[in-house]
């Protein structure tokens, strides 16, 4: 179910007046996923595409946060924007972007990515960084002055929302709150306090 249009264009105006704001990573997002023990994880992951079905972000699916969206295929993402006061909480279920997709992607990605992708064993142990470099060099020359292809170990997730609330900050904590929330097929609003 898509997200209604006055939520797409709140996102898209905090998106932009972060853009504008000279935020550091504007697309910059805290991914919380359920562990298989019921416990929640979080990280920082960068949105790489959206729209009105939801919101993208690449990963290495046997990451850590690959495996527990594979496992349980739901999430939250908070975005936070200080330099605008503004953040948007989304909760959702989660579901696997196409292959089209993450190729596409994938070859837009820098080559020195492209690399780290096929080397990285990403959320494993490792003995040190000359271990993670002496990968990249191995990878570096198995694709030496061809194109890199996407490893079938990396794709990307669409987190679907069925909740989606904007806060702006306002003075004396004042704050303004709206949420959005899918329920029986339909997309409710509600001001809340602050």
């Amino acid at each position: 179910m898509f997200l209604p249009t006055e939520a797409v264009d709140r996102f898209r105006e905090c998106l932009d007046a972060a853009v504008r704001a000279d935020e550091i990573e504007p697309t910059a997002m805290c991914l919380s996923t359920v562990r298989a023990s019921g416990g929640v994880s979080s990280r920082m992951v960068l949105l790489k595409d959206w729209d009105e079905g939801g919101f993208v972000f690449y990963t290495n699916l046997e990451s850590n946060k690959g495996r527990q969206l594979n496992e349980r295929p739901e999430a939250a993402l908070v975005f936070h924007w200080k330099s605008t006061e503004q953040q948007v909480r989304v909760e959702g279920g989660v579901e696997p972007v196409s292959d089209e997709e993450a190729d596409a992607y994938f070859a837009s990605r820098a080559r020195g990515s492209q690399l780290g992708a096929w080397a990285s064993e990403q959320s494993r142990p490792m003995s040190g960084r000359a271990e993670l470099l002496k990968r990249v060099a191995s990878v570096e020359a198995r694709y030496l002055a061809r194109s890199v292809p996407r490893p079938l170990h990396w794709s990307g997730f669409r987190v679907v929302p069925t909740m989606i609330e904007f806060w702006y900050g306002r003075a004396s904590r004042l704050h303004d709150r709206y949420r959005f929330t899918l329920e029986d097929g339909t997309w409710g609003k509600q001001r809340l306090f602050p």
